[in-house]
């Protein structure tokens, strides 16, 4: 009986640390290096596409952003630090970018920026971006370092981020320069009047004076 109490105990505590490892590993995620973005329409703004690996070591991921093209264009993605190979491709619908190792026999871990998106705002509203991560085609996914290229993500643990898009950008305008009533006075008038009126009245008293010795 006691026999079979020890074994018991054996199996219990095996379970119990089975769970406990379970719950303490962390889920591979994708996020954004910003939760919220706001701008006016006719600016940019640049967001990072961000993997975290959890507990696991991976060797690629492919993350699907998806937008509101009616409100957002998607420009151009620059490639992050966390892997030394980025690819992308951007249509109206969504943006892709994909990152990896080059050599098979690594591996990366921890987490950082795979790429960062540079995104115009065309017009106001709220768009929220997101990973595309179902079961169709177009799966995001983060691959673990194995034989069989596990995808260890796990879609609700991806992040999103919130953009506000105001009115538009408002331009600097110049001020035109106030035109005065009347145009300045230049000066000249006034000097010709002093200049000339001692000579006006020297010909004035002399004129007088020879008509008085006429008599």
């Amino acid at each position: 009986m006691k026999k079979y109490a020890s074994y018991l105990s054996v199996v219990l505590s095996l379970l119990f640390f089975l769970v406990v490892s379970a719950s303490s590993a962390q889920a591979a995620s994708l996020k954004f290096d910003q939760t919220t973005v706001n701008v006016n329409a006719g600016e940019s703004f640049d967001i990072g596409v961000v993997v975290d690996a959890g507990s696991d070591s991976i060797t690629s991921i492919d993350a699907y952003v998806l937008y509101d093209s009616d409100v957002l264009e998607a420009g151009t993605v620059s490639e992050g630090t966390y892997f030394p190979t980025v690819l992308n491709d951007i249509n109206s619908q969504r943006v892709y970018v994909a990152g990896l190792v080059d050599d098979p026999a690594t591996s990366k871990t921890g987490s950082g920026t795979v790429g960062t998106i540079s995104f115009t705002a065309l017009k106001a509203g709220t768009v929220t971006l997101s990973y595309s991560c179902d079961e169709s085609t177009e799966n995001s996914q983060v691959i673990k370092n194995d034989i069989n290229a596990t995808n260890v993500i796990t879609c609700s643990s991806n992040g999103t981020a919130a953009v506000t898009v105001g009115g538009s950008a408002i331009l600097p305008t110049s001020t035109p320069s106030a035109v005065p009533d009347e145009l300045p006075q230049t000066g000249i008038l006034d000097n010709i009047i002093k200049v000339a009126l001692p000579g006006i009245l020297l010909v004035l008293v002399g004129g007088a004076l020879k008509f008085l010795l006429r008599f």
